[in-house]
């Protein structure tokens, strides 16, 4: 499923516009992104958290030439699934 996908089915779920569901999709991953760039914890309950972690600086290796090139430390995003979600993704 892409973002149109959902657009589309949050439209029709809702009984609303594709461009009220489009515009309340930006503003969910508008709103996630900036609270993340604060360094911020979202939660949304019955689906997960979303967090940042610090990735440590560390030698890599070019896949084309096989030469060791440094990987600088970075902040990633990371995504961690909910009780609810994890169940109705197990579900049979």
């Amino acid at each position: 499923m892409n973002k149109a996908d959902m657009i589309d089915k949050m439209a029709a779920a809702a009984g609303i516009t594709k461009t009220q569901a489009a515009a309340a999709v930006e503003a969910m991953v508008s709103g996630i992104s900036s609270a993340l760039k604060k360094g911020n914890r979202v939660t949304v309950v019955g689906f997960g958290s979303f967090t940042t972690a610090q990735r440590a600086a560390r030698t890599g290796r070019n896949p084309k030439t096989g030469k060791p090139i440094q990987i600088p430390a970075r902040r990633v995003a990371k995504f961690t699934p909910g009780l609810e979600l994890k169940q109705a993704v197990n579900k049979k």
